[in-house]
């Protein structure tokens, strides 16, 4: 396999910034879920690590300081109005969520499966849906930062992922939606989005997995990034801690590329 990485020394936390901030992660289990709870833990939050995969989000949860870990299937409202509940009875508050949980499906609109594109839009879609929706009445009693990972094919076509680009292009409005209403409502709850380009996280290998010349399909994301390689989860993480914290103070419903320069073209 070709060099895909940057081989750039890892991104330091601010170690205090987060203090004492209590943050929930989905699909924290693995990837850039797991940089991001590893992140904001890193810098003094206390992060509840939740994941569909039990034992994933365990393991992961006990290697960060302070860290709790809970089962939740994004698609679930039941599953969310729990979660919450737990945070709340552990807590009292949550100043950050993250809904980080997702899945990238290959297919043209000529080759993707229609139920392909339900299951896509369940969970990219109706699961950062629910979450806003199931952790607002905690957030609004103090406050606090709503971070939802969109992607660069949010902003971006591309031909062979029409589900994909569907699904991060919702995120991406709807971010802009609640935004609006929270800063309408003086809720004091800021809602932005991430637009990361190819990341070097198991879900590559994901999508690499489902194409028939994995070669030719990595080539083709380096191509269209200017800077020549893929993305660190530690870049994407660095970007959520800022967001999270009150140095984004005046950030409200924007849309944060780090793509490698991918929507610049």
């Amino acid at each position: 396999m070709m060099d895909i990485l940057h081989k750039a020394p890892p991104l330091p936390p601010f170690p205090h910034r987060l203090e004492g901030r209590i943050a929930l992660v989905t699909g924290a289990a693995s990837g850039l879920g797991a940089a991001i709870a590893a992140r904001l833990a890193g810098e003094g939050a206390i992060v509840w690590v939740a994941d569909i995969d039990e034992q994933g989000a365990l393991a992961h949860a006990a290697t960060l300081a302070g860290a709790q870990a809970m089962t939740l299937d994004v698609t679930s409202k039941e599953q969310w109005h729990s979660a919450i509940a737990r945070i709340e009875a552990a807590h009292g508050r949550l100043d950050i969520l993250v809904n980080n949980a997702g899945i990238t499906t290959m297919g043209s609109i000529e080759t993707l499966d229609v139920e392909a594109l339900r299951h896509e839009l369940e969970i990219d879609v109706i699961g950062v849906f629910l979450g806003c929706q199931s952790a607002l009445p905690l957030m609004k009693k103090t406050g606090g930062s709503i971070v939802n990972m969109a992607s660069a094919a949010g902003l971006k076509a591309d031909p062979g992922l029409v589900g994909y680009n569907a699904a991060k292009a919702a995120v991406t409005l709807m971010t802009k939606s609640i935004a609006l209403h929270c800063a309408k409502e003086k809720y004091g709850i800021r809602c932005n989005s991430v637009h990361p380009g190819a990341i070097h996280t198991p879900i590559i290998d994901k999508v690499l997995a489902q194409v028939p010349n994995p070669e030719e399909t990595l080539a083709g994301f380096l191509s269209v990034h200017p800077i020549g390689h893929l993305g660190h989860p530690d870049d994407i993480a660095s970007i959520v801690a800022f967001l999270a914290s009150d140095e984004a103070r005046f950030a409200i419903g924007a849309a944060f590329s780090i793509d490698g320069g991918m929507t610049a073209l």
